[in-house]
């Protein structure tokens, strides 16, 4: 774990390649259907493309979860499952996957205790405009609960060719 400066300027802890992935269990919502996460179960059968982003509702979080639904067959043949986070509460996380979906990947909401989740993986914004809402990163979890990849970024940039080539290299 390192030390690292966020966009608001504070200084927080973050996960990085080798670390052990930290356990979580939230309510989620799976092909239309409430439930709970358990990160643990989840992670023992596939890879995780564990990805935070700020809020549903905003356009470039849409844009971004439906191109996961429309790519996920590739990473699901290469054993990885795509496992969303965010701060809304699973009420409204259930409203927008009604508008844009259905999907077929687990959406987990970090509402309570808010932002607990993405606290303990060091994307929790805690000042600034955007505070209370997660930064957008994404983290490949091995089987093992190792986490071998991490990317953060922009609204622009949200590239997952890297995260391939990673999940290509798990399987060999």
């Amino acid at each position: 774990m390192r030390i690292v400066s966020s966009v608001s300027g504070e200084d927080r802890a973050t996960l990085t390649v080798g670390d052990a992935a930290p356990e979580f269990e939230l309510p989620m919502l799976l092909k239309g259907v409430k439930g709970r996460f358990r990160f643990g179960e989840w992670v023992e059968k596939q890879n995780m493309v564990l990805v935070f982003y700020p809020l549903n509702w905003d356009d470039a979080c849409a844009r971004q979860v439906v191109e996961y639904q429309a790519q996920r067959e590739k990473y699901v043949a290469l054993g990885a499952e795509f496992v969303t986070v965010s701060v809304d509460s699973i009420m409204n996380t259930t409203a927008w996957e009604r508008e844009l979906g259905p999907f077929d990947f687990p959406m987990c909401s970090d509402f309570w205790p808010h932002g607990e989740v993405c606290r303990r993986y060091g994307m929790l914004r805690e000042g600034g405009p955007d505070q209370g809402t997660a930064d957008r990163a994404l983290f490949v979890v091995d089987r093992k609960k190792r986490i071998r990849f991490h990317k953060s970024w922009s609204t622009q940039d949200t590239s997952l060719s890297d995260v391939l080539k990673v999940l290509q290299e798990i399987q060999s």
